[in-house]
């Protein structure tokens, strides 16, 4: 089923519809090349000066070599994204004709940019907390490269596959899918058959993904309907509610709003989609170049001897709470197994206590992260990130705690994500690259379906405000809450909304394509992504 075999809206025929035939010229060509070779260059270049500012020998290029070719992956992942889903930012200024296609891909691909660059990094670790905890610990290991490989492979295949067909299917769920497929694969390898297989994904925060891209698209469809019906009852300016005669632009204020809701969306997008990205390749970075990128090098030292205080504290707390038994396995091994299975058992808080007292131990030895010797990083970042884990767990199951303790753990998780949990300024700029220039490729298959095919007229100015703005306030919600949210799922929803509030009708073909692509995302990466990861760990 190529472009063509979705059902044509009546609409495609109106006088009123964009052109969006018009190639890109000499000089878009040249600066699309120019800005890829400069990305590649950057990430190159602070990458060595990363690993020289160490001071490690370099012994052997084969960590580079495999760091390239994941690096490369982990990009081209976010272009994918960039022409898949941020087609859905510019569909309504295209077809009120409040931008011309060229322009408005332009402009919504540096928003792009910039939400990239000014974004939190909160969703990408959240994104990385859904993986399984044996493979982050193990993230240069040959299955963790399979892992990460298996990942990127399934959505880029799966997100290619509905852009070919002009399906606005989401990367996020993709991705979230992929993730799920990894885990439980990883679990059944292991010989953890039956319900035990799914203890390789954290469900917990599986399930807080899940609601969000369920609950997504029918935010957009609602609230949008309601933003539209507000609009009429409120703002009698009939221009607002018709569809554009010919290609003249709106008037100037209905532009500027069309406008500013593009910018809203494409920002809101680069801050939300952006983090994926970063999260793999910081999974990726931490896995090959332990010595740069496992620990923050950037944390003052004069904050070391106050948390090598704060875990002593806390590990005299635990201990005092339920102390070791005699016979305990390793700490590791016991957190790790919580973590995995979320059941609390009285050797967690004495094997947290313990780990935190050897961490406060190595952190007052060193003096400094950046004086922790190479072959001692790996082993402390994974402590760190597992006792974090762990605290972050109890607090889920809301284990019962003194206040002391419980605001005590609470700070010593602060102290060990700002060690374990940063991202590089310029693996923001490259993420912001790649996905910027997505932006300006394959974007018109999406578009035409945004803006044709899912209603039965032509999209009014205040129902691309409509959807416009209540993806923007809700992707930008998301985003404060450190959730990945499809910008596909609220926007295509969204103009389904106003379609039905209008009374325009909507176009049943796609919305029942729409709906397949939907469903399918989940169970095909989750099955693809298993089924690479599979064939990946015997090579």
């Amino acid at each position: 089923m190529a472009e063509n075999s979705l059902p044509a809206s009546t609409s495609s025929s109106h006088s009123g519809r964009p052109n969006l035939n018009r190639g890109n010229g000499p000089a878009s060509r040249l600066i699309f090349v120019l800005l890829l070779i400069a990305g590649l260059l950057y990430a190159g270049i602070n990458l060595f000066n990363d690993v020289e500012e160490t001071g490690a020998p370099v012994t052997s290029y084969i960590p580079f070599l495999l760091l390239g070719v994941a690096l490369i992956i982990a990009l081209g992942f976010e272009f994918v994204n960039g022409f898949h889903d941020t087609a859905n930012a510019v569909a309504t200024v295209i077809y009120t004709h409040s931008l011309s296609p060229g322009v408005a891909v332009m402009w919504s691909g540096f928003c792009n940019f910039l939400g990239v660059l000014l974004s939190s990094g909160v969703v990408a670790f959240g994104i990385i907390s859904l993986l399984p905890v044996e493979l982050i610990l193990q993230a240069g290991s040959g299955h963790g490269f399979a892992m990460v490989y298996a990942l990127l492979f399934s959505a880029i295949i799966w997100n290619l596959g509905t852009w070919y067909f002009g399906l606005p299917a989401s990367s996020s769920h993709t991705l979230i899918g992929s993730i799920i497929g990894v885990g439980v694969a990883n679990a059944l390898l292991h010989g953890r058959s039956g319900t035990s297989g799914t203890s390789g994904v954290d469900w917990d925060q599986a399930i807080k993904v899940g609601y969000a891209l369920l609950l997504s698209p029918i935010v957009g469809f609602v609230c949008a309907a309601l933003l539209l019906l507000a609009m009429k009852a409120f703002i009698r300016n009939r221009q607002l509610y018709e569809a554009p005669k010919g290609n003249q632009p709106p008037p100037v204020w209905i532009r500027g709003l069309l406008i500013l809701t593009c910018t809203g969306v494409s920002f809101a997008h680069g801050s939300n989609d952006g983090q994926k990205g970063m999260g793999l390749i910081m999974l990726i970075l931490v896995g090959t170049m332990p010595i740069a990128y496992a620990l923050n090098r950037s944390l003052p030292p004069e904050q070391i001897p106050r948390v090598a205080a704060l875990t002593q504290v806390t590990e005299q707390q635990l201990l005092t709470l339920q102390p070791a038994p005699a016979a305990m396995p390793a700490p590791r091994e016991v957190l790790t197994e919580f973590v995995r299975t979320s059941q609390t058992r009285p050797q967690v808080l004495p094997a947290l206590g313990m780990m935190l007292g050897d961490i406060g131990d190595q952190i007052r030895r060193y003096g400094a992260v950046e004086n922790i010797p190479a072959q001692a990083v790996t082993n402390t970042r994974n402590d760190m990130y597992l006792a974090s884990e762990t605290i972050k767990h109890l607090q889920s199951a809301k284990v019962a705690l003194p206040e002391e303790t419980a605001r005590n753990l609470a700070a010593v998780k602060k102290e060990l994500d700002a060690a374990t949990r940063f991202i590089p300024m310029w693996v923001k700029v490259v993420v912001a690259i790649a996905l910027g220039l997505g932006t300006l490729v394959g974007w018109r298959r999406i578009v035409v379906t945004v803006g044709e095919r899912i209603g039965k007229t032509h999209l009014t100015y205040a129902q691309g405000a409509s959807a416009e703005l209540v993806a923007m306030a809700t992707i930008g919600a998301a985003d404060a809450f450190g959730l990945p949210v499809s910008t596909t799922h609220v926007l295509s929803s969204g103009v389904a909304g106003t379609m039905a509030a209008n009374r325009s009708g909507l176009q049943l073909a796609t919305i029942r394509n729409l709906a397949m692509a939907w469903v399918l995302t989940l169970p095909v990466s989750v099955l693809l992504s298993g089924l690479l990861y599979a064939l990946f760990i015997h090579f």
